[in-house]
C-alpha cells in the first residue's frame, strides 16, 4: 500500500488517507456576515467527494474584526452553527474528516476600523491600519473568544480543530519578538497567549479529538526567528496540549508562499521534519507538495505523518483520487457514481 493512500490514527480521529486539504481563505462571504454559503458548501465537499482524508476548513475569525477582511468565515455567533453543521454532515457522507482553522488576523485585519496587536506597530504596506495594543485583560478576554469559537466548532460536528498560529496573525504577533513588545506577562513570555488559547480550547474539545496548531516555523525577514526559537515554541505548545502541529514558515514578512524564499517543490519539509524529530510529534508537512510521488516520499523518508495539498487542490478537487490512481490504482475507491471512469 502507498503511503500516501494509508489510513491513519490520531487520538480517537481516523483518517481514510494521509492528505490534508489544508485552510485557504475563500474571501466569498455574504453580507459580511461570516456565514458559510453555498460556494463554500460545494468548495468543501467537492473535495470531500474527490478524496481527501482531511478537510480544514479557511481561517475562520473569532471576532468580526478579527478577519483579514470583511469576506472572510466566522464563528462568533451560534447562529453561523448550522451552516458549519451543513457541511460537515456532506463531507462526512463521503468518507472524509473535516476539521476548522480558528484565528485571528490581529495587525492584519484590513478591514477593521482599529486593528489590534501585541504591541502598537503596524504591519508594513498601505493597505495595513495601525493597530492598538491589547490590554492585558483584553488579551484574556480574546482567550475566551478562542474557547468559544472551539466550542461552536464542535457543536457543529467537526472532527478536529487547528488553531493558527503561523502567517503574521495574532498568536504569531504575540510569539514573535519582533512583534510582541509588551512589558506585562503576555511580553515577558511570547507564548504565554498561545498556551492560554490552547489550554482553553482543551477544555471545550472532546478528550479524544486532536487539538492541530499551524505554526510558522521561521520568518523571513531581518531580526525574524529561526527555527531553533520556533522549536522552543511548539514545544511549549505540546505541553499545553497540542496533538500536531502544521508547518509553515513566513508571516512577519514575505510568506514563502509568494515567493520567498525559493518556493521549489517540497521547500517546507525540512522544517516539518525538524519539529517532527524534536519533539516527536506528528506533523502535518506543505507547501508546493502536489506531485504524488514527492508527497509519497515525504511520508516514506519518515519527514511527516500527513502531507497538505493547497494550491494543487484548488486546481484539481479531485487530487487525492488522482494521486492514489497514479501511485497504487488498485487501492482506488472512487466515488459508486464515478466508478465507470476508472
Amino acid at each position: 500500500m502507498a503511503l500516501l493512500s494509508s489510513p491513519l490514527q490520531l487520538k480517537g480521529l481516523t483518517l481514510k488517507n494521509r492528505i490534508v486539504m489544508p485552510p485557504m481563505c475563500q474571501y466569498s462571504v455574504d453580507a459580511h456576515d461570516g456565514t458559510p454559503t453555498d460556494w463554500h458548501f460545494v468548495h468543501y465537499v467537492s473535495r470531500a467527494v474527490g478524496g481527501t482524508g482531511l478537510i480544514i476548513v479557511e481561517m475562520t475569525d473569532v471576532e468580526p474584526d478579527g478577519r483579514i477582511s470583511n469576506g472572510d468565515l466566522g464563528l462568533w455567533s451560534d447562529e453561523q452553527i448550522p451552516a458549519f453543521s451543513r457541511i460537515v454532515s456532506e463531507v462526512h457522507k463521503y468518507g472524509s474528516k473535516i476539521g476548522i482553522q480558528i484565528g485571528h488576523a490581529g495587525r492584519k485585519a484590513e478591514d477593521a476600523e482599529v486593528p489590534v496587536s501585541a504591541s502598537a506597530i503596524a504591519f508594513p504596506g498601505s493597505r495595513y491600519k495601525m493597530p492598538r495594543a491589547l490590554t492585558t485583560e483584553e488579551v484574556q478576554a480574546m482567550v475566551v473568544k478562542f474557547a468559544e469559537s472551539a466550542r461552536r466548532a464542535v457543536e457543529a460536528g467537526m472532527d478536529t480543530i487547528e488553531i493558527h498560529g503561523a502567517h503574521g496573525y495574532l498568536i504569531h504577533q504575540f510569539h514573535s519578538p519582533l512583534i510582541n513588545k509588551r512589558d506585562d506577562q503576555y511580553g515577558k513570555d511570547p507564548a504565554l497567549f498561545g498556551v492560554e488559547v490552547i489550554q482553553a480550547v482543551k477544555k471545550v474539545i472532546p478528550a479524544d479529538m486532536p487539538l492541530i496548531m499551524r505554526v510558522s516555523a521561521v520568518e523571513y525577514v531581518d531580526g525574524g526567528y529561526g527555527l531553533e526559537y520556533s522549536t522552543e515554541l511548539c514545544r511549549r505548545y505540546k505541553e499545553a496540549g497540542v496533538d500536531v502541529f502544521h508547518l509553515s514558515s513566513g508571516g512577519e514578512g514575505p510568506i514563502g508562499s509568494a515567493g520567498r524564499p525559493g518556493v521549489h517543490p517540497g521547500y517546507q519539509v525540512p522544517l516539518a521534519r525538524a519539529i517532527k524529530q524534536a519533539l516527536d510529534v506528528p506533523v502535518i508537512a506543505v507547501g508546493n507538495l502536489d506531485d504524488a510521488k514527492l508527497a509519497e516520499a515525504t511520508l516514506g523518508n519518515g519527514d511527516a505523518d500527513l502531507i497538505a495539498v493547497g494550491r494543487g487542490m484548488l486546481r484539481d478537487p479531485y487530487w487525492a483520487i488522482h494521486a492514489i490512481r497514479a501511485l497504487s490504482p488498485e487501492e482506488l475507491q472512487p466515488p459508486k457514481q464515478y466508478g465507470r471512469a476508472f
